[in-house]
């Protein structure tokens, strides 16, 4: 009998980073869950606790192009296993806080710095480095991972805050984190030629990314040379509205909205994990699109469906029937969609090589975005009372974006991405 052809190992790295990012998932669902907590417990505002959770999530993004040239420098395994390591320490230390600073520092600083090396950047490395056929699918599905296992730890996460206190969600959330520590340390490996592999697909050319011996240098040099094209701000404008309508906006203050509008917590919570269970599918349905339809038209689709959906939302939360199903699927099927088609036009634009630190700039621009309506959206519901005002701004800013994406059709490589060094 013929000899089966054997699975790529291509694969059991992707499942190892796909079970990897939803282990890790759970620090990006807490800010929503501990802002109704922290208020009753100590009195700090909505602001005040949107700050820190502005600080997470601009750190979260800041961090994205540093870890992909450590990444390229130290390897995927390392990075990672600190990273995770970082995150549990810093949401364990959490139950101990006791003012607004520790809560700035733990959850601001140290688990912003550590879960900024779990964010897509490492889904879109693991993706280019390992991957030249299904490279879109395996992005999709990894940035599914860390999105949809965010929304999915909700309704548990709540659960156990309503019965035990929020003190023992950071708990839960750093034994998560180091529980994947030996799957990482068993199974992931740094590249295809550690093991003396090609990427899945690639040709017999294909030459492997060179280590770089000056993370800093390698990301500030990416970003020198981006900034430079016209397609890499169109990039970074669009995931700025993009960071801005998910994570910072409904992903921090929809259970807040929702208890405006008499909704139940654990309710509520449901309602965003059905955004989780869709956003698996939309996302990988994305990657598979991307791999065969040009990456800015369906930009321009999403950020389209996504505005129209938001100036809707506040009527829909406020009738809490079936227009609020409809909008936690839809939302869900397009929750992170953006990420694959945003991560190909980066490649495509900036090479193989230099595309994920270039994509690591870009998203910082996402979480810039979040961070901006983690304060700002707190901020509003202060001084008027609804967050009415922010989902019709962020509406209209997801228009804006889709604009900005149609200037990005059918783009080729960069005349200058091939003077960017290592």
């Amino acid at each position: 009998m013929p000899n089966r052809k054997r699975v790529h190992y291509a694969w059991v790295v992707a499942a190892v980073a796909f079970i990897t990012l939803m282990g890790a998932a759970g620090f990006r669902s807490t800010p929503s869950i501990l802002i109704d907590p922290l208020q009753e417990e100590f009195g700090w505002s909505r602001a005040t606790i949107g700050l820190a959770v502005s600080i997470n999530v601009l750190l979260f993004g800041l961090i994205g192009p540093f870890a992909a040239a450590l990444q390229l420098r130290f390897g995927l395994r390392r990075v990672t296993m600190t990273s995770l390591s970082v995150i549990a320490c810093g949401a364990i230390a959490t139950t101990q806080m006791t003012t607004p600073w520790h809560l700035y520092v733990l959850w601001g600083l140290v688990v912003g710095l550590g879960s900024g090396c779990m964010a897509t950047v490492f889904a879109s490395t693991v993706a280019s480095r390992w991957f030249v056929q299904h490279r879109g699918l395996v992005t999709g599905a990894l940035t599914a991972a860390s999105a949809s296992g965010q929304l999915i730890f909700l309704p548990v996460l709540t659960r156990v805050a309503d019965a035990n206190g929020w003190r023992v969600v950071g708990v839960v959330i750093g034994c998560c984190a180091l529980a994947v520590v030996p799957l990482v340390w068993v199974f992931l490996r740094n590249s295809p030629a550690d093991i003396g592999l090609l990427p899945l697909g690639a040709s017999d050319e294909y030459v492997e990314p060179r280590p770089t011996a000056n993370p800093v240098r390698t990301a500030t040099s990416a970003l020198r040379i981006a900034t430079s094209d016209r397609i890499f701000w169109l990039l970074w404008g669009s995931f700025f509205v993009c960071g801005l309508s998910t994570n910072g906006l409904i992903g921090t203050h929809f259970l807040s909205a929702a208890h405006d509008h008499h909704i139940a917590a654990a309710t509520a919570a449901g309602y965003l994990a059905l955004i989780g269970g869709f956003d698996v599918l939309g996302t990988i349905a994305s990657g598979w699109a991307t791999d065969r339809v040009d990456p800015a038209r369906l930009l321009v689709a999403y950020y389209v469906f996504r505005g129209v959906s938001l100036l809707f939302l506040d009527p829909a939360m406020a009738a809490s029937g079936a227009g609020l199903v409809g909008f936690m699927v839809f939302y869900g099927l397009d929750w992170v969609a953006t990420v694959p088609p945003t991560v190909a036009l980066c490649v495509r634009r900036f090479g193989p090589a230099r595309g994920p630190v270039v994509y690591g700039w870009v998203f910082a621009g996402h979480q810039l975005g979040a961070a901006v309506a983690a304060w700002g959206a707190g901020l509003l519901r202060d001084s008027t009372g609804s967050y009415e005002i922010s989902f019709v701004i962020a509406g209209i800013g997801c228009i804006v974006a889709a604009v900005g994406s149609y200037g990005m059709r059918q783009q080729s490589a960069s005349p200058t991405a091939a003077a960017m060094t290592l």
